[in-house]
């Protein structure tokens, strides 16, 4: 059972892992900092105790500790309950949800791990977005695309902002990166998956002529450059979403909901 700890001094060092969310150089999710994962609102709470990112800790009004009621049953962590106020000053703003919980970072997944057993997946290139990549995940997540893999130059997914914006979906979704970009691209291959690359570009095969494989890995590249032409070239088709007359593209986590739900159309 969680353990309920009563604080109301706002300097307390037991509430270390909260402060400063909103610090450029001290917050404790940088991952070459405390390297901790932090989850906001009752929810994503939730999300986080059933992923396999393990809460270390919580901090939190009484309002939401009995909200939590028997999700908090087997944890065995300390629940740290104070004030709304209390909780503004550590965190450095006033927190609507109520609760945080903190979790270290799991060990990253494999590209294999993440793989086994996929049918769709999502492979980023150059999406330094957090929030785009926090509702990547969550259409993933709805949307039933199971494994998000990482090219060159992405964004951490588990920034505070890419949990919260992903209503805890990124614990949830598996995902990893690729060391060896984008020469992985042909493990995707060698598992049976089609590759496919989002462009605009009016030459590119209208999506839904293109995803015709029973497996299929959807390539997403950040908004204004896209997809490196080098990437490209290492995939098997280039898809374009048709567009109404003087538009040329969508922003990316809303592409990849189209991508994700051409899928689900066709009974993928």
């Amino acid at each position: 059972m969680v353990h309920v700890i009563d604080i109301d001094d706002p300097a307390d060092p037991r509430l270390d892992d909260y402060r400063d969310l909103n610090s450029s150089d001290r917050r404790p999710d940088l991952p070459d900092g405390k390297g901790l994962v932090i989850a906001e609102g009752v929810l994503v709470v939730q999300r986080m105790i059933d992923s396999r990112f393990d809460p270390i800790s919580l901090l939190g009004v009484d309002r939401r500790l009995t909200e939590l009621g028997a999700d908090l049953d087997d944890l065995g962590v300390p629940f740290y309950r104070t004030s709304a106020e209390v909780m503004a000053e550590v965190v450095g703003f006033h927190l609507n949800r109520g609760v945080l919980a903190a979790a270290k970072r799991a060990p990253a997944l494999a590209l294999d791990e993440v793989l086994d057993g996929a049918r769709t997946v999502a492979v980023l290139e150059g999406v330094n977005d957090h929030e785009n990549i926090g509702s990547m995940f969550r259409n993933a997540a709805g949307l039933g695309v199971e494994a998000v893999l990482f090219g060159d130059r992405c964004a951490d997914p588990l920034y505070r902002r890419a949990v919260r914006v992903s209503m805890g979906h990124v614990l949830r979704v598996p995902f990893a990166r690729a060391a060896n970009w984008p020469n992985d691209l042909e493990l995707l291959r060698e598992k049976g998956f089609q590759t496919i690359s989002l462009t605009p570009h009016p030459e590119a095969v209208p999506l839904a002529e293109a995803m015709t494989g029973e497996k299929v890995a959807i390539l997403l590249g950040a908004e204004g450059p896209g997809l490196q032409e080098r990437t490209m070239r290492a995939t098997d088709v280039r898809a374009r979403i048709p567009m109404a007359p003087g538009t040329d593209s969508l922003n990316v986590a809303t592409a990849a909901a189209m991508a994700f739900y051409e899928r689900v159309r066709n009974g993928c």
